[in-house]
């Protein structure tokens, strides 16, 4: 993940934290369906958004420990 991306997500409110994991979730369970029925382009793809859904999690826990 680019440092940039990192900083943008890292400064995320909780509620914007939120969304952009619903909507990485949504975006990973759409693409490993299409990839079942059909090689993706890039199938590297579903691992990075693997990784930064865990990236969201760990860094919701960590806010939420840090309360």
């Amino acid at each position: 993940m680019k440092s940039k991306l990192w900083n943008d997500i890292k400064n995320m409110a909780d509620v914007e934290l939120s969304a952009k994991l619903s909507e990485l979730q949504d975006k990973l369970f759409k693409l490993k369906f299409r990839h079942s029925t059909a090689p993706v382009k890039n199938p590297l793809e579903i691992r990075e958004i693997k990784r930064n859904i865990a990236r969201i999690k760990t860094l919701i826990a960590q806010k939420k420990e840090s309360k």
